[in-house]
């Protein structure tokens, strides 16, 4: 036999050891906890983005929403494909920000500058 069909075999009678060896992956304990509280008819989607303020708000931005178009005379608008929520330090729910905005669909992320800009 060549030696690299040697090592094939040789490789393929120890996967059995290497693979149970790889599987010993040690489990790391936690807590899921979700901090946020929406009201009933909210409901928070895929999020692209969290920032808070200075005041510990925090702000979410998602890509949940009802997207909707509307035609113009040369182009297509679109809007109400994202959407802003604010919620205070302990997660209780505060304000959605600019609601059906045209420029929320554009967005990729949420920021806050020093000055609590959004």
């Amino acid at each position: 036999m060549t030696r690299t069909l040697r090592l094939v075999l040789l490789a393929l009678a120890l996967s059995p050891a290497l693979a149970s060896a790889q599987l010993a992956i040690p489990e790391i304990p936690y807590d899921a906890v979700d901090p946020i509280k929406l009201p009933d008819n909210l409901y928070l989607g895929e999020a692209v983005g969290v920032a808070t303020n200075s005041k510990g708000n925090i702000f979410v931005y998602t890509r949940t929403g009802n997207p909707a178009a509307t035609t113009g005379t040369r182009r297509t608008f679109a809007r109400g494909a994202a959407r802003l929520f604010e919620f205070d330090p302990s997660g209780k729910f505060v304000r959605e920000i600019g609601q059906e905005s045209y420029g929320f669909i554009f967005a990729h992320t949420v920021r806050v500058d020093r000055q609590d800009n959004i």
